[in-house]
């Protein structure tokens, strides 16, 4: 299923900030000289199909993939207008860091990115973890949007 997400409601993100300065964590876009490192890291802990999305993402100018770093290395990753225009996904954070709010706060740099672009609203196709994106940003789920946009892809 699809869910959709009003920017011109997106509320002011507070909290990440202060919990990625505690983390130690630097959110950022990510820098062309950076794609072979990063759509490698997202094959090796994701998938292959990441990884091509996230190529895309990194071919725009500017880059619409977001990156989170510690100690400068990667630890997460979230783009938009990979698969298609308005659209959020793929993104993902190392197991090992899971729970410090680098996901809330990469969905937030790329919501608001988009919003920058002048976008009212953003697709998250096939959502895995829903509740956190009702809870985070008030999406709702668009009806009859499944299959979606990934219907009839060829097997990875």
């Amino acid at each position: 299923m699809d869910y959709l997400v009003n920017l011109s409601t997106l509320p002011i993100d507070t909290q990440s900030p202060e919990r990625m300065a505690k983390a130690g964590v630097t959110i950022r876009r990510a820098l062309p000289p950076e794609l072979r490192l990063i759509t490698g890291w997202v094959a090796e802990h994701f998938s292959q199909g990441w990884a091509s999305e996230t190529t895309v993402a990194m071919s725009r100018q500017p880059p619409t993939c977001f990156i989170a770093t510690r100690n400068r290395e990667l630890v997460g990753f979230a783009c938009h207008e990979a698969t298609a225009r308005g659209f959020f996904g793929p993104t993902g954070v190392d197991e090992s860091v899971r729970g410090l709010g680098i996901g809330r706060a990469l969905l937030f740099a790329c919501l608001n990115d988009q919003k920058a672009m002048g976008y009212a609203y953003t697709v998250i196709g096939d959502v895995g973890p829903s509740e956190f994106y009702e809870k985070t940003v008030g999406a709702i789920q668009i009806p009859n949007s499944a299959p979606g946009i990934y219907a009839g892809m060829l097997k990875l």
